[in-house]
């Protein structure tokens, strides 16, 4: 295993050429896009939030470039202690975090909060990855055991929060990485059914009485729409509003600027609704299309990867876009319920902005040493 940070065999201008074109094309088209949605849905109340992104972006940029031309094989020294330092993070935020919209969530560092479930999420995907690689020689059951456990953790200190899309995001990318390490479908799908029993006692007795609401509306908005419902009905109305072209960029009355959507997280949970009422419904699936080109170049990566344990980091790390995107998505159309994830590369969010940032650069670094250059 190589641990210099940099590639010495390549000049740096060569270096730079072995970026997966359209991974990189497709992350500044994102940012280029999240920025100027950020702006769309706050212009008239605010315009701290674009500063504050591009601040983040500032940091992110170079966290990007550094891993893309980092070998990582780094990763299997890094694996546990960061997936430690995350497990401390999410201890110490039940005793000192700072509660946001009924969860406590987050670390107040001076300067900025940050989130240490977004870095477990990271630290999880690397750790399922070192595991899953090393343990192919033992049993289905001892696998799924030990993944279950790795995941159940950080879950449960998570929900504890109480953070419900934080620990949802973990169960397409726990699935798809055992599925990816070659355990057979069988193993899986008996798992996915005794989950899927256990969803009820988790309903009627793992949540809290507003997150019970979400359900219930999700599955008819109009039982309180006044309520629990107010945010995906006027979602839903903003969406349907926009029509087939939208309203167009700074439009007068728009139900985002007459307040219907929800001001405090309209640029993060809810960006989708603007970018539908604004770009209407070509706009909408522009943006949907470009995020699934993202995921594919993901799942491209991971396909042509002769590396074990890169390619199940690449499809960790691949699904963790896609679960975020799925859910954000869905959320504000009614498909699922709200769950306060962000959408990857467009929703104001400086810490996941990072995580994010981090993961695309692992995927370029599993692309440039996909066929064991170092």
């Amino acid at each position: 295993m190589n641990l210099s940070f940099f590639q010495k065999k390549f000049p740096f201008g060569k270096t730079l050429a072995l970026l997966n074109k359209p991974l990189l094309v497709l992350t500044f088209v994102l940012i280029g896009i999240g920025l100027y949605s950020i702006y769309s849905a706050t212009w008239m109340r605010e315009t701290h939030f674009v500063r504050s992104q591009c601040c983040w972006l500032v940091l992110s940029l170079p966290l990007f470039f550094f891993v893309s031309f980092t070998d990582y094989s780094w990763v299997r020294l890094g694996a546990i202690p960061i997936y430690g330092t995350a497990l401390f993070g999410l201890l110490l935020v039940l005793v000192l975090g700072v509660k946001v919209y009924g969860a406590r969530s987050w670390l107040n560092l001076g300067f900025f909060h940050f989130q240490p479930s977004e870095l477990a999420i990271v630290g999880g995907i690397m750790l399922l990855a070192l595991y899953l690689t090393a343990s192919e020689d033992q049993s289905p059951w001892m696998r799924i055991f030990v993944c279950a456990a790795i995941v159940g953790l950080p879950c449960l200190l998570i929900l504890v929060q109480p953070n419900l899309g934080g620990a949802i995001v973990w169960l397409p990318i726990f699935f798809a990485m055992l599925y990816a390490s070659n355990i057979p479908g069988r193993y899986l799908l008996t798992l996915l059914l005794l989950g899927i029993s256990f969803v009820p006692l988790m309903v009627n007795f793992g949540m809290k009485p507003y997150q019970r609401d979400r359900i219930t509306v999700f599955l008819d908005p109009s039982l309180d729409p006044q309520g629990a419902g107010w945010n995906i009905n006027q979602s839903l109305n903003a969406i349907g509003s926009g029509g087939l072209l939208g309203k167009g960029f700074k439009a007068p009355n728009t139900l985002n600027e007459l307040g219907y959507l929800p001001s405090t997280i309209v640029h993060n949970d809810f960006i989708f609704s603007v970018m539908g009422e604004q770009h209407g419904f070509v706009g909408g699936t522009l943006l949907i299309t470009l995020l699934g080109a993202l995921i594919l170049a993901g799942l491209q990566i991971a396909a042509h990867t002769r590396d074990p344990f890169g390619r199940l980091l690449a499809v960790g790390i691949t699904f963790l876009f896609f679960t975020h995107t799925f859910m954000n998505v869905g959320m504000t159309i009614g498909v699922t319920p709200i769950t306060g994830l962000p959408l990857p590369l467009i929703s104001y969010g400086g810490s996941f902005l990072l995580v994010a940032m981090l993961g695309l650069g692992l995927l370029q670094s599993i692309w440039i040493y996909r066929k064991g250059v170092y």
